[in-house]
């Protein structure tokens, strides 16, 4: 399973040379980025760990670039993500984001769903490592 979140999510992985061309329109556009890492992609997970501070003053894509890649030696088998935040008034958020490492197995997600009283239907994201045969699943966290 191929997880997608952020943009470009649906083509094939990034070179690093990609990487920064994106990062350098992110720049030129005035926006800062930022690093984050997980070993958790849920969906309902927005809130990455941070790889140091945001990059509110950096303004080469070769800085971004050095962080992202001291990320990847430190966590080489977790998500990266490179955010690009808007800071102007009006605006103040994520203008683009897109994952930048993945690790070599990535987990599945299933819908699971439980009928209630009253017909009443409750649903439930659950993960599973979709390399794995059907009756092995992840611990829950």
């Amino acid at each position: 399973m191929h997880i997608t979140q952020g943009t470009f999510s649906f083509l094939p992985e990034l070179t690093d040379e990609e990487i920064g061309m994106q990062i350098d329109y992110a720049l030129r556009e005035g926006w800062s980025c930022s690093v984050e890492f997980t070993d958790d992609p849920h969906p309902r997970n927005t809130y990455w760990e941070m790889w140091g501070l945001p990059m509110f003053d950096l303004h080469d894509a070769a800085g971004v670039l050095q962080e992202v890649n001291a990320c990847r030696t430190t966590y080489p088998h977790h998500y990266i993500k490179v955010n690009a935040f808007d800071s102007v008034r009006g605006f103040e958020t994520m203008r683009m984001s897109f994952i930048v490492n993945r690790p070599a197995t990535e987990p599945g997600f299933r819908l699971e769903r439980q009928d209630g009283p009253g017909r009443a239907q409750r649903y439930a994201i659950r993960t599973y490592a979709s390399d794995q045969p059907s009756g092995e699943r992840y611990a829950p966290r």
